[in-house]
């Protein structure tokens, strides 16, 4: 009965990633910060691999854990670090980057020379009203900084966890995702190792915010998220949490809002639910058994 709400607890808890990268980059810039949030997970997915006896990938396939781990955890997580370093709100982030299943279904439908079904089109029309909208609404950034570099930063994240996603489901099929995990973060970790020292000072006040944000995103984010994630993928439930993601956006925007006093408008508002709305249809399963969907569960960041 209650695995039925394991998808949206995986949901929520991916959603409030969002929330601790904007609790902890006051106190730590953001290479700095995920250069030790790197470290942190190397060593809890080392223990977990001796508890679990999990295989750690060799050869071809390390280096392709760590390709995907470099575009998803470094290009993905780093650009939206950066983003909301330079003051982009939380939801709004959240928002840009959800678009991945949209632009992975872009991405295949232009590779493979698909067709887009009918519901799709009218769903990437809605996802451009959607964005406008957020845009064009009244949503307070954190600090006077440049919105450009913020946009563009944002923009390099969505590449990075759409490509990411793509070479991981095409390369990493059959990798334990444990012991995959180690090679992925080790990759993020030899990025932002010289982007800190050579761009951050790399001074961490160890604040009691700072040690939650940072507990919570390599506790909860990075080892319950990715459990959750092996325990759907196990007895077949990927495909919800795939089905699902429509939600992270509002659910982050929602978490900003309770928790930082994040406010959007009405056009915010219609914004978020026109972009939920277009996710869900680009992302939905047809109805036919047999017909490719490009949705897919987005590995625990």
């Amino acid at each position: 009965m209650m695995t039925r709400f394991i998808p949206f607890l995986f949901v929520v808890l991916w959603s409030s990633g969002f929330i601790g990268a904007r609790l902890g980059l006051p106190y730590a810039e953001p290479a700095t910060f995920l250069l030790i949030r790197m470290v942190a997970n190397i060593a809890v997915f080392l223990l977990l691999v001796a508890i679990l006896r999990a295989r750690i990938p060799t050869g071809r396939a390390l280096v392709h854990c760590m390709v995907a781990g470099l575009l998803i955890h470094g290009f993905y997580l780093g650009g939206t670090y950066i983003a909301i370093g330079l003051g982009m709100p939380a939801g709004l982030c959240s928002l840009l980057v959800g678009l991945q299943p949209i632009v992975t279904a872009l991405v295949m439908f232009g590779c493979a020379g698909e067709r887009m079904r009918l519901s799709q089109w009218i769903g990437l029309a809605i996802g451009f009203v959607g964005i406008n909208l957020v845009l064009q609404g009244n949503m307070a950034w954190h600090q006077d900084g440049s919105r450009e570099a913020a946009y563009l930063f944002t923009f390099l994240a969505l590449v990075g966890i759409t490509f990411g996603t793509l070479y991981q489901k095409k390369f990493c099929q059959g990798i334990d995702m444990v012991g995959g995990a180690v090679w992925q973060y080790f990759a993020a970790a030899l990025l932002f190792l010289p982007l800190a020292l050579a761009t951050e000072t790399m001074v961490v006040h160890w604040t009691p915010t700072f040690i939650f944000a940072l507990s919570w995103l390599v506790l909860v984010l990075s080892v319950v998220a990715i459990l959750l994630l092996l325990y759907m993928v196990k007895h077949g439930e990927s495909s919800k949490v795939a089905s699902t993601f429509y939600l992270v956006p509002p659910m982050t925007a929602f978490q900003a809002w309770l928790i930082f006093g994040e406010r959007f408008d009405e056009f915010g508002a219609a914004g978020f639910l026109l972009a939920a709305i277009a996710v869900f249809l680009v992302t939905r399963k047809p109805k036919l058994a047999g017909t490719n969907t490009y949705s897919s569960a987005k590995p625990a960041s």
